[in-house]
């Protein structure tokens, strides 16, 4: 998964058929999920270990078996800790509305008013199918998308009969209008990542003065503007790192760092080795 995108436009799966699977390991070059947010819906399941995720403003920590449904445009971020986990993201309506008789059940629970929750435990009616959503994910074959849009049923069908719903009344109040101040500002690390980038650009994107930003900032973030820049052009470049042929120092002038000592030092911050070690213990790793 491209979780390094703030806002993915990319087509996860195909046109036809808009539902992709990611198994995610340690060591793996996209192991940590830095902030992001699509138009999809995700759901994550962990299989091993725990993983700290931030959805908007609340955070909540998974352990083995647990299971997070991202509502469509949260902002959303995880932290792995000795973690295995899977997740997929897809548009429910675009795989499920054509079945005439479901689509007033599928409109509701996709409509942008409407909050799925976010978190199931193990004996929640809408485990097993998550499980064997992911299950037929995993193996490709013949009829893996009628398998795949079988437990996708199933899964809105628990969800729509057991309630785990709610209508959100005041999507535009002050405390969202916040949360999507942020979108921008992240939109705009993404794309300028590797040019020199001030915090009064960022306060300027946010339309707060740099003192105010940095505290709003670092209320939902959890770290300083600067510190997360930082951290995000890191994780950028453990996948030039993982996935070519480039240098260390090739790399981190493409992810922004004008001094390669400077880089080193960062890059050790945050990932607890040289780049040049993550490169020899990481190279050419598969991204899927």
């Amino acid at each position: 998964m491209h979780y390094l995108d703030y806002r993915e436009d990319r087509v996860h799966g195909t046109a036809d058929f808009p539902f992709a699977f990611y198994h995610i390991e340690e060591g793996h070059p996209r192991y940590e999920m830095p902030f992001h947010w699509h138009r999809e819906v995700e759901i994550i399941r962990i299989l091993a270990g725990t993983f700290s995720c931030c959805l908007d403003d609340e955070t909540i920590l998974l352990k083995t078996g647990d299971i997070l449904f991202v509502n469509p445009g949260v902002i959303h971020s995880g932290t792995p800790s000795s973690c295995v986990y899977e997740c997929a993201v897809f548009d429910p309506s675009a795989l499920l509305m054509q079945a005439g008789s479901c689509r007033e059940p599928i409109r509701l629970l996709t409509d942008p008013g409407t909050r799925i929750r976010p978190l199931f435990f193990p004996d929640h009616p809408a485990a097993g199918p998550v499980r064997r959503l992911f299950s037929c994910a995993a193996k490709e074959g013949p009829g893996q998308e009628l398998f795949l849009l079988g437990a996708l049923f199933e899964l809105f069908g628990v969800l729509y009969a057991g309630h785990c719903y709610e209508i959100v009344e005041n999507p535009g109040d002050r405390h969202v209008g916040r949360i999507q101040a942020l979108k921008p500002v992240l939109e705009f690390i993404d794309r300028s990542y590797k040019k020199p980038i001030t915090l009064e650009d960022l306060a300027r994107l946010a339309g707060m003065s740099p003192r105010y930003f940095c505290r709003f900032f670092y209320a939902f973030i959890h770290r300083t503007p600067i510190d997360y820049l930082n951290y995000y052009r890191v994780e950028r470049a453990c996948l030039l790192l993982a996935s070519s042929d480039l240098t260390v120092t090739e790399a981190a002038y493409r992810c922004g760092f004008n001094d390669s000592s400077y880089f080193g030092k960062v890059f050790r911050k945050y990932k607890g080795i040289s780049p040049k070690q993550y490169q020899l213990q990481n190279a050419r790793k598969p991204l899927s």
